[in-house]
């Protein structure tokens, strides 16, 4: 038999040694990977998504893949991982009822503690390891591989004086910020009426 992976020769084994490694440890990845998309990256056809996903416009753009944030937006990753995990368990005891979601966290645990099971009796072995490999290159491409960067998003609008001035500074963002900060005048945007207040106001040609 050879890996479904790499296609190494295994003996009686479904995945061979490395890249069952390899899939523990990017089971083990996928959960933190996942809570950088959900703080770094709305969804662009709601709120704060329409600045950062602008198409065609002048001003800040976003550096991100549009159609990978569209498909984590969705839950893909943990639809993925949970499919694969009722597919282990009904493999592994057929008797059994399909477990309920309980999210990509406790979804990517049990799969990685019943690897060594996996490997050796899922024939479905190579699948998981190679939909898993996808899910975490596509979320390393959007969240930043390894230590996100900031990003542009826009331009502050808070007023900074008596006369009506507004800020115009740049505002950044980083994964693992649960807001918007303005670096200059520390205004701190945070709440969905707070960014669409944001949103609404921004000089024409960056919004």
């Amino acid at each position: 038999m050879n890996c479904g992976l790499c296609d190494v020769p295994t003996g009686d084994r479904y995945l061979c040694g490395r890249d069952a490694a390899k899939l523990g440890a990017r089971l083990a990845d996928l959960p933190t990977l996942y809570a950088e998309l959900v703080e770094c990256l709305v969804p662009r056809r709601a709120g704060w998504g329409e600045i950062v996903s602008t198409k065609g416009a002048a001003g800040p753009r976003s550096p991100l893949d549009e159609d990978v944030l569209d498909e984590m937006s969705t839950g893909r990753m943990a639809a993925v991982v949970h499919a694969h995990r009722v597919s282990v368990q009904r493999v592994r005891w057929p008797h059994h009822s399909a477990p309920p979601a309980s999210g990509l966290a406790a979804d990517a645990r049990w799969l990685a503690m019943e690897l060594d099971w996996i490997a050796e009796h899922y024939p479905e072995a190579g699948d998981l390891a190679r939909e898993v490999r996808t899910l975490e290159a596509q979320a390393r491409r959007v969240v930043g591989d390894p230590v996100p960067q900031r990003k542009v998003v826009g331009q502050c609008i808070a007023l900074v004086d008596d006369h009506g001035t507004v800020c115009g500074a740049d505002i950044t963002h980083k994964a693992g910020e649960s807001r918007l900060t303005c670096r200059a005048c520390r205004t701190v945007y945070e709440g969905q009426q707070s960014l669409l207040l944001l949103l609404h106001f921004q000089p024409k040609g960056v919004a």
